[in-house]
């Protein structure tokens, strides 16, 4: 049983979860999942889960996202990315430091439309569906928060872009709404997520070295999982009560805690309230937090 984390570096052209099933495979593991899909026409990393890991998936899913997103200006598509017929086509007559200007409207909070071409669902059917058939529903504007979001390189019609971003962001609606504002269209031409959260695509490994063993020095164990989550340290005692559910008293602070056990492994994660009372959040399997073995 492996109970760790993969960094994965995605290539483009398939789903995240063919790349997900081909780990899986690899590891021999029976349970599995990931933090965060990306589309088959975007590279990058993906953080997939083993066994008790996945139970982490939530925190995970919450991290802030790095890309590196290119746009082509001057073509606006019915998918809002490369993958999708042209639409409509338009001159691109624009300078740096215009481009530099419209960036400034998009940081910080904004609202976005998510894009019909999403796994968001209406009455059960995901939008993606209903797009296929040329249907579009009204979608609710969300509320997202771009922390960083700068020109690395304009060479029109290109502009290469890095953006940090909160959760449930689409950067090719992002894509689209620069374009507008921008008086030409654009359309994603490529994505590649460069980090989540603490973890860098630096140091993924692509699908393909996966193939020669020893697969196990790739894993990461679940405390390096939650690294940059403050620590709860229980005693025996409070161990007990805690893994029947019951929250302690006399933790100060507020917010997610990576929970340890009196061995020191980590044992779940709990929520730490304004009265100093620590709840359980997700609980592990008693063997769970071990160190991966090698592969």
């Amino acid at each position: 049983m492996i109970d760790a984390a993969l960094l994965l570096d995605k290539p483009v052209g398939i789903s995240s979860n063919r790349a997900l099933q081909q780990a899986k495979k690899l590891y021999g593991v029976k349970k599995a999942g990931h933090a965060g899909t990306l589309d088959p026409l975007a590279s990058g990393l993906l953080v997939l889960l083993f066994g008790e890991a996945t139970k982490f998936a939530r925190h995970l899913l919450d991290h802030d996202k790095e890309y590196l997103a290119t746009l082509k200006l001057g073509e606006k598509t019915s998918t809002g990315d490369a993958e999708g017929e042209v639409l409509q086509r338009k001159e691109v007559r624009v300078s740096y430091e215009q481009v530099v200007a419209v960036l400034e409207r998009f940081r910080g909070e904004i609202g976005q439309v998510p894009p019909m071409h999403s796994a968001l669902k209406r009455d059960g059917v995901p939008l993606y569906k209903l797009a296929r058939e040329g249907k579009t529903v009204e979608r609710v504007p969300r509320r997202v928060r771009i922390t960083q979001l700068e020109a690395i390189k304009v060479s029109l019609p290109y502009v290469e872009l890095r953006v940090r971003c909160s959760k449930g962001t689409y950067i090719r609606t992002l894509a689209e709404d620069i374009g507008e504002a921008l008086g030409t269209g654009a359309h994603l031409a490529a994505l590649r997520r460069t980090a989540s959260g603490p973890f860098r695509v630096e140091d993924a490994v692509p699908l393909d070295r996966l193939a020669a063993p020893p697969r196990g020095d790739h894993l990461l164990s679940l405390p390096a999982l939650l690294q940059g989550l403050p620590r709860a340290e229980l005693d025996a005692a409070q161990e007990s009560r805690f893994r029947n559910g019951q929250s302690l008293d006399s933790f100060p602070g507020e917010g997610l805690r990576a929970v340890c056990g009196a061995d020191g492994r980590v044992i779940g994660l709990g929520a730490a309230g304004p009265r100093g009372a620590l709840r359980p959040l997700r609980l592990l399997a008693q063997a769970a937090d071990k160190h991966p073995k090698t592969l």
